[in-house]
């Protein structure tokens, strides 16, 4: 993560990950299936005109695939699942998945799905908010 990869026309940068267990708050959120796993990413092209990022899968170490989910109500800096990007305008956000927590593989293209690169993605949970300990499990 975090390294410039040139596929084709196209520049990615893979930041940072985060799990989520829902997306929103009450009776209006988003629960997955598992998890909602997103990685956030800059994506350019070096291209003049309009150029197609493609969408994403994850592939885990069992060999199981997880392809990008094309509903992204709710998340923050969504990437989006049609999305142009053209010279010098580049874009920044989030692709999100609904997958279980494990190790992974990014599986990026470039503009025709030619080019392929795998970007590894560690297994992390640092970017989850942590839950408080009870004050009152403990003895005063």
């Amino acid at each position: 993560m975090g390294d410039r990869i040139v596929l084709g026309r196209l520049v990615y940068s893979v930041f940072e990950t985060r799990w989520l267990p829902q997306i929103g708050e009450g009776p209006t959120a988003r629960v997955p299936q598992n998890r909602f796993f997103l990685i956030r990413m800059s994506v350019g092209t070096t291209a003049a005109g309009e150029t197609l990022i493609p969408n994403k899968t994850i592939e885990d170490d069992k060999g199981n695939s997880y392809a990008e989910l094309s509903n992204g109500e709710g998340v923050p800096q969504w990437l989006g699942f049609l999305r142009p990007v053209t010279t010098g305008g580049g874009t920044v956000g989030n692709a999100v998945f609904d997958a279980p927590p494990a190790h992974y593989k990014l599986h990026l293209s470039d503009e025709n799905s030619q080019q392929t690169a795998l970007v590894d993605i560690p297994l992390s949970f640092r970017a989850e908010t942590p839950e408080l300990p009870d004050r009152n499990a403990y003895p005063k």
